[in-house]
């Protein structure tokens, strides 16, 4: 069966420079194991899931369903398209029968996948028939009628965390009777529940299941993830109670080949201090994708923004017009901007294989059944292990045995996977983190459960926010009486905290003009991302920065589409504000510390979208101070010197070492590379020893240094491989370059950062992994 997917293969890699292809990888199919319909199940639920053509449960939808019938907290955690939705959708219909005052509540992260779940509950609950359901959305787009009927007269809501916090607990007593009766909650992608987003989910589902005991009510909570590190530890992180994981998949998959690709080094084309470019991931996609659709494969293509959409399809279509013209026109661009109906178009066409291929953002990745493609080509690694397997798995959906290239970038990470592919193709190593904890979410979190309900001593102490809660007390925002923890009266707090969004404030982005809000960005963020000058994209569509004022707190944009990529350039200093947890191995010390970042943007670069630098902007920036945690390392110069490493060499090597380690923490943490920043020095602020740090880009932390620092061992193992990995000279984007380097990537010694690591390894010595 892998036959199939290695001609494919073949006919993409004919004609191509040089031999691009760094890995190639035949994954076999798997059976299917099937298992009966559970005896709880009410038999007309039965019937409704027959008349859908679904005669019999996989192994993992029964075992989930099981444990959710049971009254357990449980987490699906399987690849894409094995049917998680079933799993939540069988116990939730069965209870809806049987009870005809259960509640039940599906949120999500996206609307678009909430509404797709919803049309499909409506579908089933018609087909059951359950006719006093009246599956309804509750968002921010639904009508203020729509809401409140699906207050009052909807037993089953699909929402996401934002509005379960603005709305639902805000205002819980006209929520009485849905909390009383709610039974199941379903919370589907939870592995998008990530850093600040994922600490404040987390907070939001921990006050929904306190007032729910509040009203006598304890619903049983199903997660649904993509296949990710330690599930059942991250759905237990989310609502502090223990949850069980299904992790064997019992669904049937065809036979894939996954294809791991480097685009060439361009010998006539150099970036910043002469580095060399590698061919862009975007354009080596679209040509990949035109061959593949010249020899008859249905063919998905994955990019990372709308113009990358639709320059993508541009590019497959004028190869396709060369080489097969008659079905040029039958390439498509698809995006979360446009409009529900002509997406339903596009998806129906590609899917009945009027479309031959489509390129498309990360709108398809999840939420959207589309099946029987023959290939998928990734125009990057997608940030994720989890997200790969996501859009891989939109591949072969149908059984039949399917194509998968990922196609790497000018970027560290990149770099290692296409060299290291049991990184990407065996069991995932990054794990989902949050960190409830951080007093700058705990804090506002808190003042929210106490305005909803007054906080007793126990429920304080469950959420290890005794001292928050003190410093709160002292500030005259919570008051202690003997009935526990009270709001100071006349203050609202929920309307301050963003969930997404990082604490200390954010940034409205408007459009000029029309005054149309496209987002927001923490003020911490804002000076790197919507500085003046900086291209901007929402949703993928491109806009320019025109202005940023921070004490207005509102940045104003216009549509543009100007031709390149902007890059802020950052100067950073640090101190270390506290012991935190250190540990000395010989002459090297690591830690995770409490740290004071000061920072400043002092420019921004302006690159061509093939990499060349077209110039560097200077800007006036204010400089701001973060304290968050930060993974230290410290070595003593003896230690440098005994290992080949002059005191000359050793700032190029301490910061090409830091610039690679910052592209590949994503590795064991699902984080950005935006959600983090780093600093070196030969002379560092613990007793002036060279030092390295990484540390989190939020206020008190986000979880991604901690994790960093607990895996510490195969991060920089990793980081080191990649470097090793890079067939440049010097140094480049794809290992030691950061486009963010106030310094203009200067100095870099790759070969020192190289050595600097692996001395660090020889001494940790697998003590710490």
């Amino acid at each position: 069966m892998a036959d199939f997917g290695r001609e494919l293969l073949a006919c993409a890699v004919e004609g191509t420079e040089g031999n691009p292809l760094r890995h190639v990888a035949d994954l076999p199919p798997q059976q299917g194991r099937p298992q009966a319909w559970p005896q709880w199940a009410h038999p007309d639920v039965v019937r409704a899931f027959a008349g859908r053509g679904i005669e019999a449960l996989w192994s993992h939808q029964l075992a989930a369903a099981d444990l959710a019938h049971d009254g357990r907290h449980v987490v699906v955690s399987t690849g894409t398209a094995s049917g998680k939705s079933l799993a939540y959708q069988l116990p939730i219909l069965t209870e809806l029968k049987a009870n005809s005052r259960a509640r039940m509540l599906y949120l999500s992260p996206t609307k678009a996948l909430g509404h797709d779940q919803l049309r499909n509950a409506i579908a089933l609950t018609e087909a059951v028939p359950l006719t006093d359901v009246a599956p309804s959305s509750y968002d921010g787009d639904s009508p203020a009628d729509v809401r409140r009927f699906a207050r009052e007269r909807s037993r089953w809501i699909f929402s996401n965390p934002d509005m379960i916090h603005l709305s639902m607990l805000r205002n819980h007593a006209r929520w009485a009777v849905f909390l009383r009766n709610l039974r199941f909650i379903v919370i589907d992608e939870c592995h998008y529940y990530r850093g600040i987003f994922g600490s404040n989910v987390a907070m939001v589902l921990r006050r929904l299941l306190r007032l729910c005991e509040r009203y006598s009510s304890t619903p049983t909570v199903i997660f649904a993830s993509a296949t990710t590190a330690s599930p059942a530890e991250t759905a237990a992180e989310l609502i502090g109670q223990t949850v069980t994981e299904v992790t064997d998949d019992g669904s049937p998959h065809g036979a894939r080949t996954v294809a791991l690709w480097e685009p060439p080094l361009l010998a006539d084309l150099v970036g910043e201090n002469g580095a060399p470019v590698r061919r862009s991931a975007g354009a080596e996609a679209a040509r990949v994708m035109a061959d593949l659709i010249a020899e008859g494969a249905r063919t998905l293509t994955f990019v990372r923004s709308r113009r990358g959409a639709e320059l993508t399809a541009l590019g497959a279509r004028a190869r396709l017009a060369e080489i097969a013209p008659d079905i040029a026109e039958r390439v498509a661009s698809y995006r979360a901007g446009y409009l529900a109906e002509d997406r339903r178009t596009l998806e129906r066409a590609l899917a009945e294989g009027e479309l031959r291929g489509m390129a498309t953002t990360n709108a398809l990745e999840l939420g959207v059944d589309i099946a029987g493609l023959d290939a998928v080509v990734l125009a990057g690694f997608p940030g994720t292990v989890t997200s790969f397997w996501q859009q891989a798995g939109r591949s072969g959906r149908r059984g039949q045995s399917a194509l998968v290239v990922l196609i790497a970038r000018d970027d560290p990470l990149d770099t290692y996977l296409v060299h290291h592919p049991a990184a990407l193709l065996d069991k995932p190593i990054e794990r989902v983190v949050i960190d409830p904890t951080n007093p700058y979410v705990l804090g506002p979190q808190l003042l929210c459960a106490a305005n909803e309900l007054p906080l007793t001593d126990a429920e304080v102490r469950r959420w290890n926010a005794e001292a928050v809660a003190e410093t709160l007390i002292d500030d005259g925002l919570l008051r202690k009486r003997a009935g526990g923890y009270f709001p100071t009266p006349g203050v609202d707090p929920h309307p301050a905290v963003d969930i997404r969004g990082s604490s200390g404030g954010q940034i409205a982005i408007l459009e000029a003009g029309t005054g149309r809000m496209l987002g927001s960005a923490g003020v911490g963020q804002a000076p790197a991302s919507v500085h003046p000058g900086a291209v901007y994209l929402h949703q993928g569509e491109s806009y320019v920065v025109d202005s940023l004022d921070f004490e207005d707190g509102v940045a104003f944009v216009h549509a543009e589409d100007p031709g390149y990529t902007t890059f802020a350039r950052e100067l950073t200093d640090i101190v270390v504000t506290g012991e935190g947890e250190r540990k000395t191995f010989g002459e090297v010390t690591i830690g995770l510390v409490p740290v004071c970042v000061t920072n400043t943007v002092v420019g921004y670069l302006r690159r061509t979208l093939t990499g060349e630098v077209i110039d560097f902007v200077e800007l006036d920036m204010p400089t701001r101070n973060l304290d968050t945690m930060a993974v230290m390392c410290t070595i003593t110069p003896e230690a440098l010197q005994h290992n080949g490493l002059d005191m000359l060499r050793v700032p190029g090597a301490l910061h090409a070492a830091e610039h690679a380690a910052i592209g590949l923490l994503p590795l064991v943490a699902s984080c950005d590379r935006g959600d983090i920043g780093g600093v070196s020095t030969a002379v560092g602020p613990v007793q002036g020893l060279p030092s390295i740090f990484v540390y989190d880009g939020y206020p008190g932390g986000a979880g991604f240094a901690d994790r960093g620092f607990r895996r510490i061992g195969t991060w920089w193992s990793a980081t080191a491989a990649a470097i090793d990995a890079c067939e440049c000279a010097t140094g480049c984007p794809s290992c030691v370059q950061s486009p963010k380097c106030g310094n203009g990537n200067d100095p870099l010694d790759k070969d020192g950062a190289v050595n600097v690591l692996r001395l660090v390894l020889d001494e940790v010595a697998g003590r710490v992994s």
